[in-house]
């Protein structure tokens, strides 16, 4: 299978917005803004490029994990598969978006300190945690 693995750090620009499937499974969505920088000759110093907005998705464990850590602005680096969605808006205009399905994610210590604390574990990833160690 192949898929379009990507590392983004940006800033949060929206709230982190909890949904739950109709399985049960919590899904944490939120929206990144990504300012490339670059040199510009002309003016002899780093300017911004234009931004660029993707939607970020983290399910199960990691949505709890995400809506417990992160807040609009803080500056965060996701890692995970990227998709580029396409639809027909209701003026006939196709739009584009891009989405990062989150497989990694945490606040840019480069940026800022953070401190960690694990996750409190659900009863069935406890009990699959002790059998995995008792063999």
């Amino acid at each position: 299978m192949n898929e379009c693995s990507v590392v983004l750090m940006g800033n949060a620009v929206s709230d982190v917005h909890r949904h739950t499937t109709s399985k049960g499974d919590v899904m944490a969505r939120f929206r990144l803004v990504v300012h490339e920088r670059r040199y510009d000759r002309t003016l002899e110093r780093y300017v911004e490029a234009e931004p660029s907005y993707f939607n970020v998705v983290a399910w199960r464990q990691t949505a709890e994990n995400v809506l417990a850590s992160v807040r609009r602005g803080d500056p965060v680096v996701v890692s995970g598969r990227l998709r580029v969605r396409e639809w027909k808006a209701d003026d006939g205009r196709i739009k584009t978006s891009g989405e990062v399905s989150v497989q990694g994610i945490g606040h840019d210590l480069s940026r800022g300190r953070s401190a960690f604390s694990r996750a409190p574990q659900t009863e069935s990833r406890g009990q699959q945690l002790l059998s995995t160690d008792a063999a």
